[in-house]
């Protein structure tokens, strides 16, 4: 018997994007444990108009892209490859993100295939699209989602041999949808081990630090509102900039004379760079609008920052207020500086062990528990299809 070849599907392969960097280490893991492996997506890079080369390999996984049509926004698109899918024929489809429609295709492609005596599992890793605030869709796409998830999600949802929620707040939009409790499970994101290697510093900076996409909906205009309100603290925002809204926060920077506590800084790519400006600062921020599964806040708890976010569910998800780190409320714009004030005055043993909490919650979400527990979930899938 051959290796089992899974496929992989995703909207995009190239660029800043959450999904695949999911993806990418994912697949690199599971080649690793002796599978063959593939990513099929579009050829759209994540963030710009370009387009990205057809085929590549990267540690030891193909990687084929397909031209696209747009349906809306950025991420809503449509590519054919159902032909060169059902020409691999793989042993296991792991499709993500909900309401994609290449999710549903991969049902179709193990449909034809057990037709031809061939069997199929198809897996589904929902990240998180499920969140109330969508006040940045136009009313065009709030009617699409509701469309979907009333006439395609609902009849498509159980035809998945495991649905994988990365975030337990998704639990309850997915049996509101009809999805049986037992076709659940649960899979975040993961944290490369680099993170969890050497100590992490105790910084007693009163430097925050913000480390993402600056975009609207990251909410970076309120940290610096509220830092006004603040004496002690300074602010390093780190990151590629969406548009024209660092222009926007440098203005504001200005009107509110924050110039010397406020910096922006490069995109930081590499991983031990990375690591090196997280663990600069001593408290970390996210002050998003909305989130799924945020990253960048599991890499910040896990190298010991004190982790402030905001209350949505994707945050509030993950940090446990007053225990792994703090949470402010969005609807109160007085929340964050009060907060940012009563931190600044808690004791040294305070805040370390909240900082011990953080590690202690990120270490479950070091990728080498994570691709051994969906190697796990794979074999018994396949198991059931024997």
């Amino acid at each position: 018997m051959g290796k089992i070849k899974i496929l992989e599907l995703c909207h995009f392969s190239e660029g800043i994007c959450g999904v695949w960097n999911r993806v990418k280490e994912e697949s690199s893991r599971l080649s690793d444990l002796g599978y063959e492996v593939r990513v099929f997506s579009s050829n759209a890079i994540k963030g710009s108009k370009g387009k990205a080369k057809s085929s590549e390999t990267i540690n030891k996984v193909r990687v084929k892209r397909f031209p696209y049509v747009k349906l809306g926004g950025e991420s809503f698109m449509y590519w054919d490859f159902i032909k060169e899918a059902l020409e691999y024929a793989p042993d296991i489809i792991i499709a993500h993100v909900y309401r994609h429609p290449h999710t549903t295709s991969a049902l179709k492609i193990r449909k034809i295939l057990e037709k031809k005596g061939k069997n199929c599992t198809v897996l589904l890793v929902t990240h998180a699209p499920f969140n109330n605030d969508n006040s940045e869709s136009g009313i065009i796409a709030k009617t699409a989602v509701k469309l979907y998830d009333f006439f395609i999600g609902r009849k498509t949802i159980n035809k998945f041999d495991k649905v994988i929620n990365i975030s337990n707040w998704e639990i309850p939009y997915l049996l509101k949808l009809g999805l049986k409790r037992s076709k659940l499970f649960y899979l975040p994101n993961g944290v490369p081990e680099a993170f969890f290697k050497s100590s992490p510093p105790h910084n007693e900076n009163n430097k925050i630090l913000f480390l993402g996409r600056i975009s609207p909906v990251k909410n970076l205009s309120l940290v610096i509102l509220s830092l006004s309100k603040t004496k002690n603290y300074s602010l390093d925002i780190t990151g590629p900039s969406e548009g024209n809204y660092k222009k926007e926060l440098e203005s504001l920077v200005k009107s509110e004379w924050l110039n010397k506590r406020v910096s922006f800084s490069d995109p930081v790519y590499d991983l031990t760079k990375k690591i090196k400006k997280i663990d600069s600062a001593m408290l970390f921020i996210l002050p998003s609008k909305r989130e799924g599964m945020p990253q960048s806040l599991i890499e910040a708890m896990a190298r010991g920052r004190v982790c402030i976010g905001s209350d949505v569910e994707g945050i509030s998800d993950l940090i446990k207020n007053k225990s792994n780190g703090f949470i402010f409320s969005l609807k109160n714009k007085e929340s964050l500086p009060n907060l940012l004030n009563y931190i600044s005055g808690l004791s040294k043993s305070d805040l370390k062990l909240v900082m011990k909490n953080s590690i202690e919650f990120a270490s479950k979400f070091n990728w080498n528990m994570i691709i051994l527990k969906l190697d796990k979930l794979m074999n018994e899938e396949l198991h059931k299809r024997r």
